[in-house]
């Protein structure tokens, strides 16, 4: 899907994201590993509010993202912060890059886009293809117990200044997928217009990312509960990965 019409409506959705403490963390966490980022990715970039936030605290990084209207926003982001950064229009299991990289991160749960465990393998593969030997790739999943407890079969409402949103979840417990279904009401003056977005997030025990990892190239694979540096639990609804390329 082109997400045409989510990327216009996803920075007013995602208002309570917390990007620079998300920026302040990979910091932190690039620290701890003692990795410099050198030339970084930004994989699943979105509308590039991270992306933007890692130029900001001196990253050389660049974005890549499936949908060119996700793109148009960021590519504006980046000029309104007096900032010049590239950005690619490509599939997460399909990069082709330049040449390598020391860093990739993928942030907030775009690794459950991708719903068949062949694509996550593609995905992997090409980033260890791209990557310095001895580079982080560092990504966060959804877990499984956040699809089928969390998320499950709820229903959200968002109702913003320029447009009134349902969101809408269908668990399906045998492929570990959440269908997520978006209805717009985009308003211009006194008139609201509606427009409609699907899309699935599948959910991998962290034994299957283990497994796709390592045979992906990667191995020191570390795992810890969303923006902390502790070891998830049963309960922990999103798990970030760090793995390095061997």
């Amino acid at each position: 899907m082109s997400y045409e019409t989510f990327a216009r409506y996803y920075d007013s959705l995602t208002h309570n994201v917390e990007y620079a403490r998300r920026a302040d963390y990979l910091c932190a966490l690039l620290e701890r590993l003692g990795h410099s980022p050198g030339l970084a990715l930004d994989l699943a970039c979105g509308t590039g509010s991270l992306t933007v936030e890692l130029a900001k605290r001196g990253w050389d990084v660049y974005g890549i993202d499936g949908s060119m209207a996700m793109l148009s926003v960021a590519r504006q982001k980046a000029a309104d912060n007096g900032l010049d950064l590239l950005f690619l229009c490509q599939k997460m299991q399909k990069i082709d890059l330049y040449g390598t990289v020391g860093t990739v991160v993928c942030a907030l749960d775009s690794i459950n886009h991708l719903t068949l465990e062949s694509d996550v393998q593609a995905a992997f593969d090409r980033i260890s293809l791209f990557m310095d030997p001895g580079g982080y790739f560092i990504f966060d999943v959804n877990t499984v117990y956040k699809h089928k407890y969390v998320l499950a079969n709820q229903v959200f409402l968002y109702d913003m200044e320029d447009v009134y949103c349902v969101w809408q979840n269908h668990y399906e417990e045998k492929r570990n997928r959440v269908r997520i279904d978006l209805d717009f009401f985009g308003r211009e003056g006194n008139i609201y217009h509606r427009n409609e977005e699907h899309f699935y997030e599948r959910a991998y025990e962290t034994a299957q990312l283990r497994v796709m990892l390592e045979k992906a190239g990667f191995g020191e694979i570390r795992m810890f509960a969303d923006l902390t540096f502790s070891e998830p639990k049963e309960t922990t609804e999103r798990i970030v990965v760090v793995a390095r390329k061997l």
